[in-house]
């Protein structure tokens, strides 16, 4: 399997050469048009990407986030969520690398094959980084108002919660 991912990215790049020159396409010139066409939409999206950034270094940072998984331990162990998992289940929705850097934090501390190692991964597969993705993906194409779109989201969050702490335990007993 290692030896086949080294050729994926190579043999797409060709691939797409390839079509170019069947198609009588300037791949080249065609790829800086459309980097070009990108530009704008990177500037459009810095603004609010550099905001969200600040936001959850303050969140992390002031002791929400442990005061909010203080305040949902009762909850969420009734629904079965291991108390180490909270943390990252509530910092997912806000930031991928924070995530990533608890999932580490919860793998060194308990292993991987603890009933918390094995929901803390599920759920960082299982789940997104909510705010981020709404606010690149709506800052681009120019959405003020995200309606239902967040509490859609939230929900799909808590949602990935829940069931990845179900899945380990029907899966891993």
């Amino acid at each position: 399997m290692t030896d086949i991912s080294i050729y994926i990215i190579p043999s797409v790049i060709a691939l797409f050469i390839a079509a170019g020159l069947v198609w009588r396409i300037n791949v080249f010139d065609s790829f800086i048009d459309g980097a070009k066409s990108g530009i704008p939409t990177i500037i459009s999206v810095v603004p609010t990407l550099v905001g969200l950034i600040t936001a959850v270094e303050m969140f992390k940072a002031s002791g929400a986030l442990d005061m909010i998984t203080s305040a949902l331990l009762p909850v969420t162990n009734l629904i079965g969520l291991p108390a180490e998992a909270v943390p990252m289940a509530l910092l997912r929705p806000i930031s991928g690398s924070g995530s990533i850097a608890l999932l580490n934090s919860i793998l060194g501390t308990c292993g991987p094959d603890t009933f918390a190692g094995r929901t803390a991964s599920v759920l960082c597969g299982a789940s997104e980084t909510t705010f981020y993705t709404i606010s690149v993906y709506c800052g681009a194409v120019g959405i003020k108002k995200t309606r239902h779109i967040l509490a859609a989201s939230l929900i799909s969050d808590a949602s990935s919660a829940f069931f990845s702490a179900l899945a380990v335990r029907i899966f891993f007993g």
